[in-house]
């Protein structure tokens, strides 16, 4: 479960294919103490697992479902991504709960601003 709340960006440095998806090699800009192989950590809101850790470096395998069902189709190596680590049972929960299970993908089609919020409508299949 995570909250969805970013916790830090981080930069894609290698993509390659993994049997029928891909393997993303990731290069966090934060200190990942305490995650280790096996984590669930989520990529731009999708959860996915580390199967490598170094460091703030890991790498996560992408199936070919979630490669068809968000923008991780679209992912380039440089590219930056938003990263959340999954909760401990112990965590403060800042956001709300949220899986990081995706369904599928919206399309946004208004994007304004309103005094310090940025209103985002879209829609969905």
């Amino acid at each position: 479960m995570f909250t969805g709340i970013i916790e830090g960006l981080g930069t894609i440095t290698a993509i390659r294919p993994s049997g029928e998806g891909r393997r993303l090699a990731i290069a966090a800009d934060f200190k990942l103490t305490g995650t280790k192989i096996g984590d669930s950590i989520a990529i731009n809101g999708a959860c996915l697992t580390a199967v490598s850790l170094s460091g703030a470096r890991f790498e996560v395998d992408v199936s070919p479902e979630t490669i068809e069902r968000t923008t991780l189709k679209e992912a380039k190596t440089g590219q930056r991504v938003n990263i959340e680590r999954a909760l401990s049972l112990s965590s403060r929960l800042d956001g709300h709960l949220v899986s990081g299970h995706i369904d599928g993908t919206g399309e946004i089609h208004a994007i304004n601003k309103k005094s310090n919020a940025i209103l985002i409508g879209f829609s969905v299949p």
